[in-house]
């Protein structure tokens, strides 16, 4: 060994040198897909004085905080143990059950084995993603479209197709030809109340959905959160339900509208092979949803009158959105649209051509008001004069108040 040899510096030495070598990379999909804006939104209106449209929260004051309560000191103070125990990836059995017959009087029968309970319906989409899309795989979507299942999607690496839309929801005859086009996997939808337009399909489209559906071979995912809040109108029967659908919809459903969020208890109802990759992808994701909250819930579905529960909300709802119904005309620039819903927690409006509402927005919040820019709700090109507004957190003086703010950013 030479003596240069001797001193030359060691791969420990070198490292001491330059410091420690970088973390590697994040995914691609993180900085591709991103952030929700409205949570972003919520962050920044955070501040008391706000009156703040943007969220897509129940009214915390509409809980049933007493019937929750009692339902989790029965099972904690009757089977602790089962409670505070692992469960089955399905779900626990009392729930599926309930969940199931809560379906089954609505017209749609189901069995406890045709449910799976998930972490809310948002982990719903995920595992359905999961389970379902390749990357790089095509899928359709309303336009525009609830803004975490875009994520959802997003992060399983789809290739997001919209589907046109109008004021009744997802055009047939467009659904048909971008399917012929496309060959997509599946078709999300939220057709009842949806978020964010709040609209409604009505059943001939329900009917027709289904039939292509099942001559061109497609998936359909029927994401129902909102369904029961109704304040007016008759009810219109699931996608499931209708022919052609049977075989090939999975219903997503939800406590977090009609019972309380923060339970983060959801459902997938749909065929036997895929409600099984399902639970293998929610082995892999959480083993399963906690037991506790499934039971609590299950002994409040047994004890309480949900129903009657719902209907209130629905009724202090309905107040809501007529506040922000008679006041949303004289808050936005004249030749501004928007749609009434029959139910739900949003309305969406539309500014006139050249308006953008995200470059607005930053104005607006130092008015102490703030709502959601419809532009990242799209798939595709977005429509950058839209908004979205949910009326259910604030009382009618504050949505009045809210919108009389609105009007003086938007005009001044």
């Amino acid at each position: 060994m030479t003596v240069t040899d001797a001193h030359a510096p060691t791969g420990q030495d070198e490292a001491r040198t330059q410091g420690p070598a970088p973390v590697p990379e994040f995914a691609a999909r993180v900085a591709s897909v991103g952030g929700s804006p409205v949570r972003d939104i919520l962050a920044v209106t955070a501040r008391p004085e706000v009156i703040n449209f943007a969220g897509g929260l129940p009214a915390p004051g509409l809980f049933d905080k007493a019937g929750i309560a009692a339902a989790f000191h029965a099972v904690l103070t009757e089977q602790p143990e089962r409670a505070l125990q692992y469960a089955t990836t399905e779900g626990e059995p009392a729930l599926r059950s309930a969940v199931a017959a809560r379906f089954s009087v609505r017209g749609l029968a189901t069995d406890a084995d045709d449910i799976v309970v998930t972490t809310g319906s948002q982990q719903a989409l995920s595992l359905l993603a999961t389970a379902l899309i390749e990357p790089g795989e095509t899928i359709l979507v309303e336009s525009p479209c609830y803004l975490a299942a875009l994520q959802a999607f997003g992060f399983a690496g789809a290739h997001v197709v919209p589907v046109p839309c109008d004021e009744a929801g997802i055009d047939p005859d467009a659904l048909d030809a971008l399917v012929a086009l496309h060959r997509p996997k599946l078709l999300y939808t939220v057709p009842t109340f949806q978020n964010p337009t709040g609209r409604t399909m009505p059943a001939e489209r329900r009917a027709a959905i289904a039939a292509v559906a099942a001559r061109r071979g497609l998936w359909i995912v029927e994401d129902d959160p909102y369904g029961e809040l109704r304040f007016e109108g008759e009810r219109v029967p699931w996608i499931a339900s209708y022919p052609g659908a049977e075989d090939r919809t999975i219903l997503l459903g939800s406590f977090s509208k009609v019972m309380a969020p923060g339970l983060r208890l959801g459902w997938l109802r749909g065929p036997a092979t895929l409600l099984r990759a399902c639970a293998i992808a929610k082995q892999a994701a959480d083993l399963h949803t906690p037991t506790v909250n499934q039971l609590a819930a299950a002994r409040y579905l047994a004890d309480n009158d949900l129903d009657a529960h719902v209907a209130h909300v629905a009724g202090e709802y309905r107040v809501h959105r007529d506040a922000m119904l008679a006041g949303i005309g004289d808050a936005l620039p004249e030749g501004s649209t928007w749609l009434r819903p029959e139910g739900g927690m949003f309305v969406w409006a539309k500014l006139p051509d050249g308006y953008d509402t995200g470059a607005l927005l930053p104005e607006v919040v130092k008015h102490d008001v703030a709502y959601v820019p419809g532009a990242p709700f799209f798939a595709g090109e977005p429509d950058r004069a839209t908004l979205r507004m949910c009326f259910v957190t604030q009382s009618p003086d504050e949505i009045a108040e809210g919108l009389r703010r609105l009007g003086s950013a938007l005009k001044g």
